[in-house]
């Protein structure tokens, strides 16, 4: 029975992590469309960071603006680099931590952790929330 629940368990990992590949291609690529099928409809996006003052500040945010500006024409390619990615599963339950760097073509701009929570759903694994940190220094090297 434990060996069981480990493959059903490493198997939907495999599927979050194709997920979670789909919408960072999808970014690079411009490409809304592969964007959104990561998604259920009404997922939420949120950030964390300090703002100049050295307050968190919590920002929330819309899927659909981030998919209109996903594929909307940017002259850089947005390249959010990713590694070290931990995945936990618990039935139709997922989360997974995601340390990042991003880059605007070939230049740095910030790094962060993206948590997403997936469910699965009829569809499959589809993420219903993301919330980053965002920073631009103690970031880790060539993600």
């Amino acid at each position: 029975m434990i060996s069981s629940n480990v493959s059903a368990q490493n198997a939907d990992k495999e599927l979050i992590l194709s997920q979670i590949e789909t919408l960072f291609d999808g970014m690079r690529a411009g490409d809304s469309a592969a964007v959104s099928k990561v998604f259920t409809r009404n997922a939420t996006m949120q950030s964390i960071f300090k703002n100049r003052e050295g307050e968190t500040v919590i920002s929330s945010g819309s899927l659909q603006n981030f998919k209109n500006a996903v594929g909307t024409p940017h002259e850089q390619v947005w390249d959010e680099r990713v590694a070290n990615i931990q995945i936990n599963v618990d039935g139709e339950m997922a989360v997974a931590w995601v340390p990042y760097s991003f880059y605007l073509g070939k230049d740095f701009s910030h790094c962060g952790v993206n948590s997403f929570q997936f469910a699965k759903t009829a569809e499959g694994w589809k993420a219903i929330s993301i919330v980053d940190t965002r920073r631009r220094t103690n970031c880790a090297e060539d993600l």
